[in-house]
């Protein structure tokens, strides 16, 4: 068997773009998704892919992890977030074939189950674009946490800490304070809560300030307290708070996760299985997560196929704790499948037993949401001053 080729299918969700990667082989109807998607950088991306192309073309697409170094190592340059956010993709679409061409479900390669589903964690109103609350009003923003959970969820990750600079202003702690104890009113606790710093504070203090108003109401975990790359300084911070920290998304490479693993800086890392190098990379970092006491909670608030990497991921991993989620995001994220293993039932996603991972895209319906430039929430982050925040 040889790949033949390889192709992207771009498809609009107002505030990024979903990239999927469909790698062809020579045998008839045998072929493979993945997903690349990387926020605000679609045509960089879809770019990367075609410049790997080269590297895998006319080879035997059950080699995965052989692949995956000739990827990685016939590009000389160490790759960033693009490049390896597009590595992962043709990575996932390799385990599709293997899995379609052996007549058995992905999580079967990876060792077989180690549970029976996969619990989830969604956004605010599932992440929809269009129903978004402010937090500054508090009881509207109660209102659409209860409203997400009787969708049928036991845990909701929410922002509650503002654009911050090297200071936490006293009058938005407080706030912080009185919104976070509002929340765990409204849902009682039944509902584990997380909450996404989005690395925002530029400093240590201001980030300990946000995490110990947030702390009496038990948090399952402060995402990303400060931004990503420095693991001595996110030890240091737990080392000061009583909650649990997790980070991950940002970080790409098994150094940067070793790094977080030697220095116990965070109870959960958050590796995203479409720019880490895939299921293969995301096997690693877990390993190395597991000799250090600490659980995975896949980062995913991307697209369907992403969502199908997540939960043959999830199904096989010992130390998974939680998969994020975010299928409310557009209204035609289901629609532009023809098969959808992503079942919600208890809390929890269904495993799948369909070869591969489970999942087809409908190209005509895809087509129907075709690229644009996204829709970019950054450019609202900059200080009363005028001065730039982070994210």
């Amino acid at each position: 068997m040889k790949i033949t080729k390889i192709e992207t299918v771009v498809v609009n969700a107002v505030h990024r773009n979903w990239i999927f990667v469909k790698v062809l082989t020579d045998q008839p109807g045998l072929y493979g998704w993945g997903e690349a998607t990387l926020e605000w950088k679609t045509r960089a991306v879809t770019g990367a892919i075609e410049d790997l192309a080269p590297f895998v073309l006319g080879e035997d697409p059950m080699r995965i992890e052989h692949l995956l170094q000739a990827m990685m190592r016939f590009s000389f340059w160490p790759l960033g977030s693009i490049g390896l956010t597009a590595v992962s993709g043709i990575e996932q679409a390799l385990w599709d074939i293997k899995g379609k061409a052996l007549g058995v479900p992905v999580w079967q390669l990876l060792g077989g189950k180690v549970r029976d589903k996969v619990r989830v964690y969604t956004h605010l109103r599932r992440g929809a674009v269009s129903k978004q609350v402010s937090n500054l009003d508090i009881s509207a923003f109660c209102d659409a946490v209860q409203e997400t959970v009787e969708m049928g969820y036991d845990a909701i990750k929410l922002g509650f800490v503002p654009y911050t600079g090297y200071d936490a202003p006293l009058r938005a702690v407080k706030h912080v304070e009185k919104l976070a104890a509002a929340v765990r009113e409204r849902v009682g606790d039944g509902v584990d809560i997380m909450t996404d710093f989005h690395g925002r504070p530029d400093s240590l203090d201001a980030a300990i300030a946000y995490i110990n108003a947030i702390a009496p109401i038990q948090p399952l975990f402060c995402e990303e307290v400060i931004q990503p790359g420095d693991a001595a300084a996110m030890a240091d911070v737990a080392r000061r708070v009583n909650c649990p920290l997790a980070t991950g998304e940002r970080l790409f490479t098994l150094r940067e996760f070793a790094d977080i693993a030697e220095t116990r800086a965070v109870a959960y890392i958050q590796p995203d299985l479409a720019h880490c190098m895939g299921i293969s990379g995301g096997r690693k970092i877990a390993a190395i997560a597991e000799a250090a006491h600490m659980g995975v909670c896949p980062h995913n608030p991307m697209g369907p196929v992403a969502g199908a990497v997540a939960l043959a991921f999830d199904t096989a991993t010992t130390n998974f704790v939680i998969q994020e989620e975010a299928v409310g995001l557009v209204p035609w994220f289901e629609e532009i499948c023809s098969t959808y293993p992503l079942q919600l039932k208890d809390h929890a996603w269904m495993v799948s037993d369909a070869p591969g991972l489970g999942i087809e895209i409908d190209e005509v319906a895809a087509a129907r949401y075709p690229f644009k430039p996204e829709v970019i929430p950054a450019l609202e982050s900059v200080l009363g001053d005028g001065r730039i925040a982070n994210w």
